[in-house]
Parts: C-alpha cells; structure tokens; sequence
C-alpha cells in the first residue's frame, strides 16, 4: 500500500514532464523539414567538397582520390600565382563595394525625392540587375572593344586613354574593365536597399532639424546616416563577400587575363577545377577562401556590436 501510495506522485510527474518536452520539442518538429532540407542541400556539398582538399582529386587520373593530408594547402603556401590572386581579389572586392555603395547611396537619395515619374525611375534603376551576368559581361566587353564599342574613343576623346584601345588587353588597365561593369550590375541592390531604409525614416525628424536651422549635411550626418548605418552594415557585409566570390564577369570579359592581372581567387578555383580538372587543389583554395571570408564576416559583426553596445 505505501508502495501505491509513493508511486503517485511519480506517476503524476511523468505526464508533466512529458507535456514539458513536448513543448519544447514542438518548434523542432515544425522546422525539422525545412533543416533536413538544409542539411542535405547545402551542408552535404559543402562537407563533401571541403573534404577533397585534403584528397587528390584530378579527374583525368584514374589512380587519384588518395588522402594526401595538408600537401594541398601546402603547395598553396609557395603558390605565387594564388597570392596575386588573392592581391587582385582585395583590389576587386574593395572597388566595387564601394564604388557600388557610393553611386548606390546617391541614387537612392535622388529616388527618395517626390518627383514626376519616380515609379518608372525606380524600375529602370532595378534593370541591370535583372540582367543576367553572363549577357552583362559580354555586353560590357562589347563596348570595351575599340573595333565594335565606343568607350575607347569616348575614353580617347576624354583624355583618358592616348589611343582607342581595348583596356582588357592591357595589363595596367584590365581590372577597371570588370570593376566598372560589376559597378554597373550591383548599383541597383544597394540603391533599392537604402532606398527602402529612407523611406522608413520619420519625415518629422527632418522637419524638427529644419525648424532648429540645422543644414542639409548636418540633417544627413545627424538624421540619414544613424538610421541607415545597420543597414549599410548587413549591406556592405553581404556585398562583400558575394563579391569576392563572383567570378562570372571576369571570366566572361578576360578569363583572368592578360597575364593573371584580373586573375582573383573564385576565378582561380575554377581555373583549377575546370581547366585543370584538380578538384583537390581547387577545394584547398576554396578552403582558404571559406576562412578569410568567415574572419572578415565575424569581425564586422563583432564591430558592429560593439557599437550597438556602446550606443
């Protein structure tokens, strides 16, 4: 009988406890396919492809497919042709963020403006980024081409070149090439971006600031800048690094020529990969890639924290 008796209350618990994991298990199970799709779509790849950098993977050698450990990255270390890559790949990325952002900003402060036909100018904005890469770099490398293009004797007549040739062909000038046509293609993500986070700012504030004689920079400086700043934050971050990894106009427009000196990383790896056909080195650089990519990521948003925190 007192066995019974004691028995009660942990019979009583159980139910309890149940429920209690049921509760918590409950938004497990509603995102548990959305997670098996994750897993499987990105996770596996990305595993299975992280680990052939330390496997030699080489498609035309039947024998490969061996761990060779870190000899990949290794080799990587005394690769000269990696660290110009990696030297051109600061110089793209950091051009075209902000030159993006910088035209992106002032067209997004135009388009803030009441104006007639600012529906149609919005969309029009929007149109280069409807374009598909591929078709944009060929565009691009069109009018860079002296023969069928006419920027090189716009350029000439500008004083800018001394003759009205192709600056892809030329080494000091190539990089500009992809720079300015990636400008052109990314403009419109930052411009309807900040755009979005204009609008959102209250119109009082900037009536208050008028009223108290403030001026159009200081009403920018003190208004427009402090409520744009998280999302220039996520902005710049995601251009960043979607940049860094956007290979498809260089090797549309130069294929990384002439001489490497439009040669970045993501053009590299599928240099490695695909013309070369060595799976293993080129998922050694897409490992180093991955890495500096997280590092860089982490510390903006450490930064960014840090000054929520101090606000």
């Amino acid at each position: 009988m007192s066995y019974i008796q004691n028995a009660g209350p942990m019979a009583q618990r159980r139910p309890a406890l149940r429920r209690r994991l049921a509760v918590a298990a409950e938004p497990w199970l509603y995102s548990a396919p959305v997670l098996v799709l994750i897993i499987t779509v990105m996770m596996v790849p990305l595993l299975l492809g992280l680990s052939y950098a330390f496997r030699d993977v080489q498609l035309l050698n039947p024998f490969s497919g061996g761990f060779v450990g870190l000899d990949h990255l290794k080799a990587l270390s005394q690769d000269t042709a990696f660290y110009r890559a990696l030297k051109n790949t600061l110089w793209w990325t950091g051009a075209s963020v902000f030159l993006q952002f910088f035209f992106g900003l002032i067209l997004a402060l135009l388009l803030d403006k009441p104006f007639a036909g600012r529906g149609l100018a919005q969309a029009l904005v929007f149109l280069p980024w409807a374009v598909p890469t591929f078709l944009a770099g060929l565009n691009w490398a069109w009018l860079f081409n002296p023969v069928i293009g006419p920027l090189p004797h716009w350029l000439t007549w500008l004083g800018v070149l001394s003759a009205p040739n192709n600056i892809l062909a030329d080494p000091n000038l190539a990089m500009w090439g992809p720079i300015i046509a990636n400008v052109w293609w990314g403009i419109p993500f930052f411009a309807i971006t900040l755009l979005a986070a204009l609008q959102a700012i209250p119109r009082d504030l900037y009536e208050a600031a008028s009223i108290d004689g403030a001026s159009p920079l200081q009403r920018f400086t003190s208004i427009t800048l402090p409520f744009l700043a998280p999302t220039i934050a996520i902005t710049v971050l995601l251009r960043t690094v979607w940049i860094a990894n956007f290979a498809d106009l260089i090797i549309v427009m130069t294929n990384g020529g002439p001489a490497d000196r439009t040669q970045i990383v993501a053009s590299y790896i599928f240099t490695q990969a695909f013309k070369r056909l060595d799976f293993g080195y080129a998922s050694a650089i897409a490992l180093v890639l991955l890495v500096l990519l997280l590092a860089y990521s982490m510390l903006i948003v450490i930064m960014r924290q840090r000054l929520i925190e101090k606000d």
